[in-house]
């Protein structure tokens, strides 16, 4: 009896493995509470962010690409020319909206000079549309520094590009990326956002991202700040012309030429609505999570840790009940590791602004997730992405363009 305490035997060898790699997982979830101590110390950017007086702050021009973008176009842009900046431009580009986007960005600019607005026509080979768009809003641009930025932002603090500019300069950074606060009214968004984030934590922590020495890199192109050399060295939106996720690329660009990458989160200074309804968001993180890991070890990978460490401990609490030997300490270890588990998820759940008793939707979450990173493995052999009303075969593929001609139209 004190052998079988001590060391408890079930009814099959894949059980006991089973058991025993769930006891390592509660202990892993538990660790992970250390590296929730080490990101709360991460500096977090604010209005009141140290530097240069505003009047010495260099020109900038944010550039917002916008594809049918009626219902958040307005209060994009909005809230960038309300930005308390000195010497401030904003080029948006129309990107071949087939709704009032473009008729509404007009209309501002008719009321506000330091708005420019570019309309794209058509989309050339071998460019994906983000990309094509943002290429030419740079030829439009007069700034010293670039800004770019997504249509779905709502700038929330007329001094966050203030209080970016001066962060960058103050710490030496290149290229620098602001991540917002990622809103979510709905339930699907409540349930699976906070999940996909967390993915995104554990391959991109900003302790790896923000050291010099590490490969690491990552970029949100809801804010992407750099100086216009920076750009030109980076060789601008050409190199990642045909990419789903270009600020990906072009953060390891970045690392790659060994210049300073830095991320930061930017509090309550701006927020994104990424999706709304199930679909979108199925399809708009399948295409992140492609584009992000790109590989099919790094997407293998995933799908392992979502099953071994977010679903596995539920998959063993449900087969408790069928173990005839020792089913009490099956449903003992799968709730120890449940309950570790739990412990991280509400921590970080309040820390993205959900609400930490969402944590307990964690694993409806992690299976969404689960599927979402399969679906994102189909890229890899060449299932089609559609995005933006654009179809783009493999992912990321050069090729998958359709054909045409760049016709931008300047206002």
């Amino acid at each position: 009896m004190q052998a079988v305490a001590i060391a408890p035997t079930f009814d099959s060898i894949a059980l006991t493995v089973w058991f025993w790699i769930t006891v390592l997982v509660a202990l892993a979830w538990l660790k992970r509470h250390i590296d929730l101590n080490r990101g709360t110390r991460e500096p977090i950017l604010t209005a009141e962010q140290e530097g240069e007086p505003l009047e010495q702050l260099p020109p900038i021009t944010v550039l917002v690409a916008a594809k049918d973008e009626e219902t958040n176009i307005q209060r994009c842009v909005s809230g960038l020319l309300a930005q308390q900046y000195p010497i401030l431009q904003v080029v948006a580009i129309n990107d071949r909206s087939t709704d009032r986007t473009g008729e509404l960005l007009d209309r501002m600019a008719e009321k506000d000079q330091r708005l420019r607005v570019v309309h794209v026509r058509e989309l050339p080979a071998r460019w994906f549309g983000k990309n094509h768009a943002m290429h030419l809003g740079v030829a439009n641009a007069d700034g010293e520094h670039f800004v770019f930025t997504d249509a779905d932002c709502t700038f929330d603090s007329p001094h966050l590009l203030a209080a970016a500019m001066r962060f960058a300069k103050k710490n030496g950074v290149d290229f620098l990326s602001v991540l917002p606060r990622l809103e979510a009214d709905t339930f699907w968004e409540r349930v699976v956002q906070p999940v996909a984030g967390a993915i995104m934590v554990f391959w991109f922590s900003p302790q790896s991202v923000n050291n010099p020495q590490s490969s690491c890199a990552y970029a949100n192109g809801a804010f992407m700040l750099l100086s216009r050399e920076v750009y030109r060295r980076l060789g601008g939106h050409e190199p990642v012309k045909a990419t789903l996720n270009e600020d990906m690329h072009l953060a390891r660009r970045v690392k790659a030429l060994r210049m300073r990458l830095c991320v930061i989160r930017g509090g309550d200074l701006y927020r994104v609505r990424m999706y709304t309804g199930f679909g979108q968001i199925w399809r708009g993180w399948s295409r992140i999570f492609y584009g992000c890991f790109g590989t099919f070890p790094r997407l293998l990978v995933s799908v392992l840790m979502l099953s071994i460490f977010s679903v596995g401990p539920y998959l063993l609490l449900a087969t408790a009940a069928a173990a005839s030997r020792n089913s009490a300490w099956v449903a003992a270890c799968a709730g120890f590791a449940i309950l570790s588990q739990q412990s991280v998820m509400w921590r970080f759940y309040r820390v993205t602004g959900n609400g930490a008793a969402w944590a307990l939707t964690y694993p409806i979450g992690a299976a969404v997730c689960l599927g979402m990173t399969v679906n994102a493995m189909r890229r890899l052999v060449g299932a089609t992405t559609q995005w933006r009303g654009t179809s783009y075969a493999g992912g990321a593929t050069a090729e998958s363009a359709p054909n045409g001609t760049g016709s931008p139209v300047e206002r």
